[in-house]
């Protein structure tokens, strides 16, 4: 090969070489905000350039997109719930790089005040200031609580309805309809109400109900869109409870709604329990208070019992007789339940033992000591020993029909209430020493373990 011929290769080597890093340039360049030589911002251009976005009044994705090119970095926002609200990447890959949290990415709560409106998700090409960081997070957040206003205003008075008719506060059947107007709802044909609730088994970030809140929702509208949630905010729950609302009379749809609301939360949600109940169709407005109690009686029975799935009011079988208890005179119900199983519920919580569910077994077995060993996976002689400290505790004998009747209504009422039993380990080793008081009768079983 001659010297020219060879020089002419040489030239075209470097040729394609640059066609090459051109591309490299291309790709890197869709991978950073702006071309190679643009210089960072200072911080007085990284204020402004976000500042005019906010006054533009543009709306969220736009300020989003100015803080992305201010601070050089990838950026998404997210709402309370965990809803992605703008987002300002590269490429579909690295959003959703972003949201699940990748390499490098880290999280701001976004706050107003002590409120955390949101989150933040940042991958950042290079460590912004502090001060910058900071004052852009406000800026955004800001943003977030004003694009926020109107829907919150919504889910104020969501609640504020759904809490009143639970409280039986909303009950005129005018007032009602016209109070759902407001909502967008028509319940005048007919509406029905679940009660969905999660309890949580490991650590929790920081407003988890309100995401509980917008997952049941999601699960309801996706078969009926008109459908209202709201938190129940009732004291003394452990996890969070969640107030829907369906509207028509269309008894299938409810069915698939509260089906819908289970099967979201399941798919979506880790680490917790859920229990839904749901009511009979309320006709006349004026009745869904009495619906309200329904599905809260259901979601109380479902949550207590081994059921699988949303539990219909209709599938509750005896439990509906204690409906009108609930409601009216739960302080009779309280009382009853306080003189039968309380004893055992406080003892279990107190050894770790299951003297409830060894109960309860015994009761599903017609009273058959062999048959409640088998369920129970357990000696005979373990059960005749529980079934005696059960005796001892609540002054009840199993072996009479009066004893397991009281006992029975005494677990139907702690269902019915919403008591969760503690389920303790299968060891049987005593425990000494304790003393439980037998509910308001002032008596107190002996030490060691059922």
């Amino acid at each position: 090969m001659s010297a020219k011929e060879g020089e002419r290769e040489g030239a075209a080597a470097p040729g394609a070489g640059a066609e090459d890093v051109a591309e490299g340039a291309a790709g890197e360049g869709a991978t950073s905000e702006g071309a190679a030589g643009e210089r960072p911002l200072s911080d007085l251009e990284a204020l402004d350039l976000v500042t005019e976005a906010v006054e533009s009044g543009a709306g969220l994705p736009e300020v989003v997109r100015a803080a992305a090119k201010a601070l050089q970095a990838s950026l998404a926002v997210s709402d309370a719930w965990g809803a992605t609200l703008a987002v300002a990447a590269r490429s579909p890959a690295e959003e959703r790089s972003l949201l699940a949290g990748g390499k490098g990415v880290i999280s701001i709560p976004l706050r107003v005040a002590d409120v955390v409106v949101g989150a933040l998700h940042m991958r950042a090409r290079a460590e912004p200031s502090a001060s910058v960081r900071r004052l852009l997070v406000t800026m955004i957040a800001s943003e977030v609580e004003r694009v926020r206003a109107p829907e919150r205003a919504s889910e104020t008075a969501a609640a504020d309805f759904l809490r009143g008719v639970l409280n039986r506060e909303l009950s005129e059947r005018e007032e009602l309809l016209a109070r759902a107007r407001q909502l967008s709802l028509e319940v005048g044909d007919g509406a029905s109400m679940i009660v969905a609730r999660a309890r949580p088994q490991t650590p929790t970030e920081e407003g988890w109900r309100g995401r509980i809140r917008a997952v049941a929702e999601r699960g309801a509208r996706a078969v009926s869109n008109r459908t209202i949630a709201a938190l129940s905010a009732r004291d003394g729950m452990a996890g969070a409870e969640v107030l829907l609302l369906v509207p028509g009379a269309d008894e299938p749809t409810a069915a698939r709604a509260a089906e819908g609301v289970m099967r979201e939360m399941q798919a979506t949600l880790a680490g917790f329990t859920f229990a839904v109940g749901r009511s009979r169709i309320a006709e006349d407005p004026a009745d869904l208070g009495r619906a309200a109690s329904e599905a809260l009686l259901a979601a109380n029975v479902a949550e207590g019992g081994s059921h699988e799935g949303p539990l219909a009011f209709d599938q509750t079988g005896a439990y509906r007789l204690l409906l009108s208890a609930m409601s009216e005179n739960p302080q009779e119900l309280q009382r009853f339940y306080s003189e039968t199983v309380e004893p055992l519920v406080a003892y279990d919580e107190q050894y770790e033992t299951d003297l409830v569910g060894t109960l309860a077994a015994f009761l599903e077995a017609d009273g058959n000591v062999a048959g409640t060993a088998q369920r129970l996976f357990t000696h005979r002689h373990t059960i005749y020993y529980r079934l005696e400290r059960i005796r001892e505790l609540s002054g009840l004998d199993v072996s009479s029909s009066d004893g397991r009747e009281k006992l029975s209504l005494g677990l139907k009422a702690m269902r019915v209430l919403g008591i969760a039993s503690a389920v303790g380990p299968a060891s049987e080793a005593g425990a000494g020493g304790g003393r439980v008081p037998r509910g308001s009768s002032g008596g107190s079983g002996r030490g060691g373990r059922g």
